[in-house]
């Protein structure tokens, strides 16, 4: 065997066994006539020791050691003298007898180091050595965890694992596909599924009653913090069940991976909160409620001043930050700033100081009297020392220019500690969305989800103001999971798909065989899914679900360490009966 142990298990009892291990070298040190070598594997590293005076020969074999040499060390488990307590075998050594050199190594472009000295584009570039070091493995290591526990829980709830295809029909709704094309069937295509969802509803007509996959799903979408090019579900259908029961059950799910996971006990039923709700408070359909500061309309209290920002706003609100009456003129300036930054498109910002002695100083003193002033901090239920802060303009662009203002002041006054949690549902969204460049309604989740029963009669007249069944498990500012109870009616399926503008060809030229499916009886049925990698990043505390996925794509979509995607041969393309023509 190459070792009897690993370089992370040895401690004080495991005194004068002999032993070997192997694995990289982290480092060496010369004192006097001593060498020491840090010896690294996947579980934790453990100092070798060579002696000048005992065997000359070996100790100058180790000197040569470089940084990531892969070698092999037997010798005697020993007690150190000069103990190491960050390290959990920092109580011994190893007295090294023989010494071999598995394999050579370059020098790395950067240090394996926790904190290393590579930056994202190289390290990306040489991922398998930026995966040696241990704060990148943890990760890898709590992603394995975490899979496990929710196999393990889905499992103990009735639910069948099934895999489902990678290469499927293409449907142009959502989200841009990946498309793959065939090499037996020229000129078409498959695509890499965005989600298996029409996959699982025919799960569910096929009678497998309780479904999950932890699946690889695919989108061409631009990039940020939490999205890559290709992620991975945690993907659950259920049958004759209403949106309770599914709450209900992912909300076990949830509270089982944050007890054996992060050892905390949450005892009490995750609030919930209406889309409506969220959107007026909170500005999103994901609030963070770690912390208040709730949105305050002002809109009749404006009114009537001849302040013309305010006058012709169709919408005003604010928030009260508590505490900041003190900010400078300079912070205040730099917060105006932020919300005038292009992603965020606000005009301006309008502040009103809380003195301590009760009078208020603002932005638009010469505007507003003391009275008016004081009646807006009624309403803010503002005492002396805060601050308000307060935004005007068409009602959705502010509410969620204003919503970014909330992050921004929670994360500046630390109100958004990463080791506390808040979970909630947020449920009721609108069934539909308007897109004004193609005059038309979309799905706001997919064509397949269910509207609430007493909406029914709205599908016609008033599309706009239906509601789904639909729900998100949200926490801590951050989408985690959702899903909806679906149609499993062929009739309201059809009238949803004539809402949506598809002809009754291009229905079934899409979906057919999801609706042909449903005429041999489909259960009333509904899912969820949640982002793995987005569940593993929030319970590392990580800023970016890149850090938690082994072989990551950059921000471009871009494979940088293989360098995909890539031109390809003009056989292959001729395979596939294809020509590259790039348009300008």
């Amino acid at each position: 065997m190459y070792r009897t142990k690993t370089c992370g298990e040895l401690r004080l009892a495991d005194v004068n066994q002999t032993v070997t291990l192997a694995g990289w070298v982290q480092r060496t040190r010369k004192l006097g006539g001593m060498t020491f070598v840090d010896l690294r594997d996947r579980y934790g590293i453990t100092q070798l020791t060579f002696n000048q005076e005992v065997d000359a020969g070996l100790c100058e074999k180790a000197n040569k050691l470089g940084r990531e040499f892969v070698i092999q060390a037997t010798g005697i488990v020993k007690e150190r003298s000069n103990k190491n307590t960050n390290l959990p075998t920092g109580e011994i050594e190893i007295i090294v007898s023989e010494l071999n050199i598995l394999h050579a190594a370059d020098t790395p472009p950067f240090t394996i180091e926790e904190e290393s000295d590579g930056g994202d584009d190289i390290r990306m570039q040489y991922r398998y050595l930026d995966l040696r070091r241990p704060n990148v493995r943890k990760n890898l290591e709590l992603r394995h965890k975490m899979a496990f526990e929710v196999r393990r829980y889905l499992d103990e709830q009735g639910f069948l694992e099934v895999e489902t295809p990678v290469l499927i029909k293409s449907t142009p709704e959502g989200a841009r596909d990946f498309v793959v094309p065939s090499r037996m069937n020229p000129g078409q295509f498959y695509a890499l599924p965005q989600s298996p969802q029409t996959l699982k509803q025919l799960l569910m007509v096929s009678g497998f009653d309780r479904y999950f996959q932890i699946a690889k799903c695919f989108r061409d979408e631009d990039l940020r913090a939490d999205r890559q090019p290709e992620f991975t579900q945690v993907d659950c259908e259920m049958s004759f069940v209403e949106q309770e029961d599914i709450l209900q059950i992912f909300e076990g799910m949830m509270k089982h991976l944050f007890k054996y996971i992060k050892g905390l006990d949450m005892n009490e039923p995750f609030p919930r909160m209406l889309w409506s709700d969220a959107m007026k408070y909170y500005g999103s359909d994901k609030p963070d409620i770690r912390f208040g500061m709730r949105f305050v309309e002002l809109k009749d209290l404006t009114e009537g001043r001849n302040f013309v920002v305010f006058d012709s706003a169709p919408y005003v609100a604010g928030i009260c930050a508590e505490g900041c009456a003190s900010y400078t003129r300079k912070q205040l300036d730099g917060l105006t700033e932020f919300v005038k930054r292009p992603q965020i498109g606000a005009k301006g910002l309008v502040y009103v100081r809380c003195e301590a002695d009760g009078t208020f100083k603002s932005s638009v003193d010469k505007f507003y009297s003391q009275e008016d002033l004081k009646a807006w901090a009624d309403r803010f239920d503002a005492k002396p020392g805060d601050l308000m802060l307060i935004l005007s303009g068409d009602k959705a662009k502010t509410q969620k220019a204003l919503g970014e203002l909330r992050l921004e002041m929670g994360n500046r006054l630390g109100l958004r500690d990463k080791n506390v949690f808040a979970p909630l549902w947020v449920i009721d969204f609108p069934m539909f969305e308007w897109d004004e460049e193609t005059q038309r309604f979309y799905a706001m989740h997919h064509p397949f989800t269910s509207p609430k029963k007493e909406d029914l009669h709205l599908l016609d007249d008033d599309p706009g103001k239906v509601r789904a069944n639909a729900y998100d498990m949200v926490i801590n500012g951050v989408e985690l999971g959702g899903g909806s109870i679906r149609i499993h009616d062929s009739e309201l399926q059809d009238k949803m798909f004539q809402v949506l503008g598809f002809t009754p060809e291009q229905a079934q030229e899409q979906f057919g065989f999801l609706m042909n499916a449903f005429k041999f009886g489909a259960p009333p049925h509904g899912g969820l899914a949640f982002g793995l990698d987005r569940m593993v990043s929030m319970f590392a505390g990580l800023d970016s679900i890149r850090d938690c996925i082994a072989f990551p794509k950059n921000n471009s979509g871009r494979d940088v360490m293989m360098d995909a995607p890539s031109e390809i041969a003009d056989a292959q393309l001729d395979e596939l009966s294809l020509v590259v023509d790039i348009k300008k």
